[in-house]
């Protein structure tokens, strides 16, 4: 009987003895996913001069200080006058302009053709 309450003692103490205290610890992150859109900046610029030809909705060219400069005429290219009027006449060869574009020197598009007389 004693070997049986010596036995009992030992189950019941032998867990206690190897017992360990834990400690949980929680750790937040976060991510971050890499930017998939890229950021392009356009500039508007603008070159002043007299009409050279004209084709209407196709190209225009300005003679200016630098020579003549050809300018592709898109769908959204506005030619107004200097009240911000839209001109429905073509233009003539002659007459002063400002010509507003965008895009490098060999694909310049014009964006808004201002006609100073």
């Amino acid at each position: 009987m004693k070997k049986s309450i010596i036995g009992l003692v030992c189950a019941l103490v032998t867990p206690l003895a190897f017992a360990q205290t834990s400690t949980t610890t929680t750790e937040e992150t976060t991510t971050s996913k890499p930017a998939t859109t890229s950021e392009t900046t356009t500039t508007t610029t603008y070159t002043a001069g007299t009409v050279s030809t004209y084709e209407p909705g196709r190209t225009v060219v300005v003679r200016g200080e630098q020579g003549p400069v050809s300018f592709a005429l898109g769908t959204a290219a506005r030619v107004v006058d200097a009240a911000g009027k839209v001109v429905t006449a073509p233009l003539r060869a002659g007459q002063k302009v400002r010509v507003y574009y965008t895009g490098p020197e060999e694909k310049r598009v014009a964006e808004r053709v201002i006609v100073e007389d």
